[in-house]
């Protein structure tokens, strides 16, 4: 169907305002999007791809929900999961402007937890800056838990908000002298979703920086000497001509990125426990709400497949011991990112999940509007299982949300008797029968 230019411009109207300042006026836009994707005047090409890990402006992201969920669909991806560091804000939004658009959703949240009271506490696991704190996710939160999960994390905020001013003045102490003028309450928290519940990273603490360093110099030749001789900081030829580019669409975000590889270990400060919980605790209330726990493995990095990780050891010297652990403090499910990994690692990996009965769960974490919300190594052979698992995923959610006992590893589950490999099979082909605009009518599925 050939669009006529009238109808070409409502649609770049409508993308903006899905991303607008607003709430109101992108769950509109989401609904107005909607509807012209029922009546095929906007197609797109489907794929086989998902994304279970899309991050929003709840955590650090150029993507308000309502704008995540059609940027996925845009890209093709029948799935679209949200999930931010700390905080569960966008959850609500997600599954509305998601319902609007007919893509299939799922949330959760990601946040760092404590392994210094484990047999690992001395290990640098999946965290590049801090030893004995671990990554990990809690995916498929079913939706009367939301709010459980935002009182859950609001002590979180608390701790880490206090690290973060003190970040801010830090980072200030090293940068005041070139005439930057760094405040956390007035050039970081804007940046943010803290009041309605989301979280501020040290993402956004250089994004103000890159923020201010752009109204200081303008963008282009003056500030990439600035970087360069008064900062000292070594731009690679891409980065450099990304910097030189005036009508870069992304220049704050590749800014950003220049800072966060020479800046981030100079104001860095350790978190406490009262900021990262027992890891025990978090599983446990992960457990105990319906949702998915799931423990997020990194691997070595020998040379980085994304080129955005040094080369470091991590977890694949004692991942057995690790896995065994993760089993017995109670882990259902492990998290990994394909492009990140080699073949080798995942399939290693994928062995020690399978031995363990864990379901493995996919997702490339989005946070830069240079990122694409595609994901071809799905469709890789090692891989293709991971598209149903997210199906699956998907199916938990929603029959959670209808009952909690048709969790996929609530103990009462009239499928409990199934292997897990039979209960995901199971789940998945549920998960792609749904009907995304009603997705709680999932629960005519199950028999």
């Amino acid at each position: 169907m050939i669009q006529t230019e009238e109808v070409f411009m409502n649609i770049l109207q409508l993308e903006r305002e899905i991303n607008d300042a607003d709430f109101n006026t992108r769950i509109e836009a989401s609904r107005t999007i909607g509807n012209l994707i029922a009546s095929k005047e906007l197609k797109r090409v489907q794929l086989q791809e998902v994304n279970n890990h899309v991050h929003t402006t709840y955590s650090f992201s150029p993507y308000e929900p309502a704008a995540a969920a059609y940027a996925a669909w845009k890209a093709g991806l029948g799935i679209v999961g949200s999930i931010d560091h700390d905080s569960i804000g966008a959850a609500d939004e997600m599954l509305v402007a998601s319902q609007n658009l007919g893509i299939a959703s799922t949330v959760g949240f990601e946040l760092r937890v404590s392994f210094l009271d484990t047999a690992l506490g001395n290990r640098k696991i999946n965290n590049p800056d801090s030893q004995g704190i671990v990554y990990m996710c809690v995916h498929g939160v079913p939706q009367q838990k939301i709010a459980e999960v935002s009182a859950f994390l609001e002590p979180i905020h608390v701790q880490r908000n206090l690290r973060n001013k003190a970040q801010v003045e830090h980072l200030q102490s090293l940068v005041g002298t070139y005439g930057f003028d760094l405040d956390f309450e007035r050039d970081v928290v804007p940046l943010s979703h803290a009041a309605q519940g989301g979280s501020i990273t040290e993402r956004h603490i250089l994004f103000a920086m890159a923020n201010q360093c752009i109204g200081m110099f303008g963008k282009g030749e003056k500030l990439v000497r600035f970087l360069q001789k008064d900062l000292q900081l070594p731009l690679s030829q891409t980065v450099q001509s990304f910097l030189l580019d005036e009508k870069n669409p992304h220049y704050a975000y590749d800014l950003l990125g220049v800072f966060k590889s020479n800046f981030l270990s100079r104001f860095f400060i350790q978190p406490t426990r009262d900021e990262c919980p027992d890891v025990r605790d978090v599983v446990s209330f992960g457990n105990s709400i319906g949702a998915i726990p799931a423990y997020a493995y990194l691997g070595d990095v020998k040379e980085s497949v994304t080129g955005d990780k040094k080369q470091e050891k991590f977890e694949d010297d004692y991942l057995v011991e690790l896995m065994d652990l993760l089993a017995d403090i109670g882990y259902p499910a492990i998290t990994y990112m394909p492009p990140r990994n080699t073949l080798s690692q995942m399939q290693r990996l994928q062995n020690l999940a399978k031995e363990r009965g864990m379901m493995e769960i996919s997702g490339v974490d989005i946070n830069s509007s240079r990122q694409s919300m595609n994901c071809p190594e799905l469709l890789q052979s090692c891989c293709s299982h991971l598209v149903a698992s997210a199906w699956a995923l998907v199916a938990h959610e929603k029959l959670a949300t209808c009952d909690p006992i048709l969790g996929l590893f609530h103990p009462s589950n009239p499928l409990a008797a199934l292997s897990l490999d039979q209960r995901l099979e199971r789940y998945a082909e549920m998960g792609k029968k749904m009907d995304s605009r009603h997705p709680l009518d999932i629960i005519k599925y199950f028999d």
